[in-house]
């Protein structure tokens, strides 16, 4: 039997949402082992000048324990 875990993480992108995803998806591997799945929980933007100078993501990341 598996157990898994959740957990939230905030990932930023000067491109867009899916580079944000993207980027806090490979982040997140590099400490999380077995990653099975993601769901982004919020979104939005951050304005200067009148422009969009970030895409945030705030996303769910889920996790196969190990059995060890």
């Amino acid at each position: 039997m598996s157990v898994a875990r959740v957990t939230e993480i905030t990932a930023t992108s000067k491109k867009g949402f899916q580079e944000a995803v993207e980027k806090g998806i490979d982040r997140a591997s590099k400490t999380l082992k077995n990653i099975t799945g993601a769901w982004v929980e919020d979104h939005k933007v951050i304005c200067e000048d009148g422009k969009i100078s970030k895409y945030m993501v705030r996303m769910k990341v889920t996790f196969i324990l190990n059995d060890k």
